[in-house]
Order: C-alpha cells, then structure tokens, then sequence
C-alpha cells in the first residue's frame, strides 16, 4: 500500500503525485485482477447480473449564516445540523448507507457465499465524511478494499472527483476531476487498490454527444488508465442505422471521432433502463438475469450481463428495502448458474475465452450518424462542424448536442446560464493563470485553487432549478476566481 497523505496543506490530496499514480497504473496494466479469485464457472453459467451503488454529497458554502464567509461543509453534515427541514432527518441513516457495504461482504463471505458489488464514491464526499470525523466509515471501506478475504467482492469505479457532467463541463476541468479523484482515493486506500480500479462511472450517467467533446471524454478515460465506461442505454445509437442496441446485455465498443476525423474507443458496459433506485434496491437485474440464457457473441455462446446503478443512499426503498433483498439475493445466488460479478471480472472472462474488444458491436453517442450523414471529419473540415450542428437544430428541435444522461427529461444546461457563465469564467481564468504557464502541481496555490474550481462544477447546483443551490454555484465559483486571481497575480 502506498504512503500517499491523504491530506495535504489541510485539503484533500487531489493532486501532485501523478508520477506515483501513472507507476501504480502501468505496474497493473494489463494483469487480470478477478480472474483467478473469484471462483465462478464461467463456462457453466447461463447469465449474470451486476449491481453498482453510486454515493455522493456535495461541498457546499453552508457553515455559516452569510454565504460568502460561509465554510465550505459536506452536505450531510448540513443535514445533521438542520434535522427539521425537508428529509434531514435522514442524514443518520445515509451515514450507515455509506458505510454498511463493509459489514454486508464479510458477513456473507463468512458464510461461504460468493457476493458482489460494484461501489462509486465521489471525492466532495470522501472529503465531507473525513471532515466530520466519521472515520467508522473509512474503517468499514478499507476493510472490504484492501483485506484479501474480502476485496475480490467489492469493484470499485472511478469519477470525476466532484461529481461534474461531462458534457457540459471543460475538457481540460475534466481531466483534472479523474486525476484528482485517483489520487484521493490513492490516498485513502493504497495505490494497489487504484490499481484494480479499471471501470469508470459518470456522473447523472452523462456522456458527451458532441463529437469533440465526447473524443476528449473518452481519450480522458484511456489516458487514465480506465478498462471500460459504464455508459446508459438510450445515451447511445448503432452507428449503422441511428437507432437503438440490439443487444443491451453484452459489452459495445463505444468509438467517438472529432471534427478532426481522429478516432478513440472505449468498452462500454450498457446501464439499462432509467435511473429508479427501486431497480437496484428491489436486485431486478438478478431476476431479469435469471429469465435469460447465453447469447453468441464472435461465434461464442456468452452469458449476458444485466448491469444496472442507483443511488446507494437516497429513497425509503434503497434505505429500508435493499439490506435485506440483498443478502437474499446474493445467499441465492452464490453457485447458481446466474451470480453476480462485477464489470471488470466479467470481461476478464471473455477475454480468457478468447474474445477481443474489437468483437464487441460498435455504438456512438446519440444523434451522431445524423452529423456523419452530413459531414465528413477532416482536419480541413473541422471548422464547417458548427454550421452542420446549427443547421440540423433548426430542422428537429429534438437534435441536440448537450450530450445524454440517465433522463431525457432534465438538461444540465437549459436554465442554468447564470451558473454556467460564472464557472466558464472560473475555468477560464485557472486555465491561463495556473494550467497555462505550468504551475506546480505540488504548489499549495495549485491545490487550492483547484480543490474550489472542482467543487463548483458539482452538477447538484444545477439539478434543483434556480434557488439555494444555483446561490452556492455561484458562491463557489466566485471563491475559485478570487483565489486565483489574488494567488496567480
């Protein structure tokens, strides 16, 4: 295990290391990692089912009565501060949803029984729980991450460290988000653990539709060191037709090109339907994994993956309901021809079959093969891409290119310029004062700076439509201009 801190000039250890980070990462590249430990006949299964949690509080400007002295909290610790207002009264029972993972594992491995689960945790709320002293969650998590009785059980999936969309979200800002959540993470549970770390989660399950923002996503990710993306069904189309996937339950290939006509790909493990949290509380992919059986795939019979993610904290079903289905489920389960398994040990067993990722069917970001129709990318093209995107907005109202997410209902972009603007003028000014001119990223200035700028590019201020939270946005964009401009003068 590394000797990272995990704090550094009192922040988060978000930065700095990266030649630690990259030696973990290639030391691992490559290397099976579930393969040999995790005792299911995959040639004897019919199908299998994956289930991830993903648990996240914000940082918000909300200790204290003004909100531009106000100190920067967890969420949750607001939460507990105020129980009587709205469903505060819950912050107890989210404190024990982040840490219960860390007492379900090991009492089912206990008992013999093959358990799984994929855990997403973002960095505001590693940093909102270390702050509030509620280290028995820690101690829960590393237990299960690093004991080697229990860590085979539990994939855990990178993210952008403070919960940002993709889309709508600086590409250089983006980057600095996975690295900066690697190096947290590194920090807290070794780096042999990041290096098992090989699946990538989005936040709001948001992928870029545009085609060079979603080249600059995904060769974010391969820069990273990341295996797979986890990517929701109806975010992406056939680039062959337009239309649908046929084959939801099996690995795709997602592939983005630039207006420049450059090319990058990605395995993408297909989300499917929407974003219930009753899905994954109530284990239906167990049970629509057990009316399935194997599909061919490169002239292979393979089981199917039913994978689906929720929130691991929010609603009265996944906090009352899902302990006890989930024991059940996985006490059913364990030596059934249906387990569970995480994304990454699922691959690792194709490929021991011999199948590649280029056997795997190709999909791209939505709406796209409409712009390919139209437009041939070339770096002598690329400039004429705006025009080509205008024009078809102005033919369906429904092309869009602010990327896709969980819901086709709530855009983080419409309504929302008066956060969008003070965060674009926040990265702007990081960018030339502080990425530009090469600033250490060992210099205490840098962390600060950029621990506020992630913090303001949490998607929670632009969720709940205008209000209290677009007013902390703001308030935490105006903190990263300030500092920057009164640091890097």
């Amino acid at each position: 295990m590394s000797t990272l801190p995990e704090y550094v000039d009192n922040l988060p250890n978000i930065c700095g290391s990266q030649p630690v980070i990259d030696a973990a990462l290639r030391a691992h590249k490559g290397r099976p990692i579930y393969l040999k430990d995790g005792h299911i006949d995959f040639g004897r299964i019919r199908s299998a089912f994956a289930c991830a949690l993903h648990m996240h509080q914000p940082l918000i400007p909300a200790g204290g009565g003004d909100l531009s002295t106000a100190e920067v909290i967890s969420n949750l610790q607001h939460m507990m501060n105020n129980p009587g207002v709205g469903d505060n009264h819950n912050a107890s029972v989210f404190h024990w949803c982040y840490k219960r993972m860390g007492e379900f594992i090991p009492q089912l491995i206990d008992e013999g029984r093959q358990p799984r689960i994929m855990l997403e945790y973002s960095g505001t709320l590693f940093h909102g729980l270390r702050r509030m002293g509620l280290n028995d969650v820690f101690d829960n998590l590393k237990r299960i991450t690093c004991d080697p009785r229990y860590w085979h059980a539990v994939e855990w999936l990178g993210c952008p460290w403070g919960h940002a969309v993709a889309p709508s979200t600086p590409a250089q800002d983006y980057r600095l988000h996975v690295r900066a959540w690697q190096h947290h993470f590194a920090a807290i549970f070794g780096t042999e653990a990041l290096a098992r770390v090989k699946g990538f989660s989005p936040s709001e399950m948001a992928l870029p539709n545009h085609p060079d923002t979603a080249y600059d996503y995904i060769t974010t990710l391969k820069d990273c060191g990341f295996l797979w993306v986890l990517i929701q069904e109806h975010s992406v189309e056939r680039p062959e037709t337009g239309g649908g996937l046929e084959k939801r339950h099996l690995p795709h290939r997602l592939v983005c090109r630039n207006s420049r006509g450059e090319e990058v790909s990605i395995i993408a493990i297909i989300k499917t339907q929407g974003s219930d949290t009753k899905l994954v509380a109530q284990m239906q992919p167990a049970y629509e994994a057990r009316s399935l059986s194997r599909w061919e795939l490169a002239g292979k019979q393979v089981p199917p993956l039913v994978t689906q993610i929720a929130d691991g904290e929010n609603g009265g079903v996944m906090m009352n309901e899902f302990p006890p289905k989930f024991m059940d489920v996985m006490r059913e389960c364990s030596g059934s021809d249906v387990p569970a398994m995480g994304a990454t040990e699922y691959l690792e067993h194709l490929f021991a079959m011999g199948i590649k990722e280029t056997d795997f069917p190709a999909a791209q970001p939505i709406h796209q093969k409409r712009i390919w129709d139209r437009f041939t990318p070339s770096a002598a093209n690329a400039s004429k891409l705006p025009a080509i995107i205008e024009a078809l907005k102005k033919e369906d109202h429904r092309f869009h290119m602010d990327g896709g997410s969980w819901t086709n209902d709530i855009s983080w972009v419409k309504g929302y310029e008066n956060v969008l603007g003070p965060m674009e003028k926040a990265s702007s000014l990081f960018y030339e004062r502080v990425l530009k001119p090469k600033v250490a990223e060992s210099d205490p200035r840098y962390r600060n700076a950029l621990f506020h700028l992630l913090c303001s590019q949490t998607s929670c201020f632009r969720y709940w439509g205008q209000g209290t939270w677009t007013d902390y946005g703001r308030e935490l964009c105006r903190r990263a201009e300030s500092i920057v401009i009164h640091d890097f003068k």
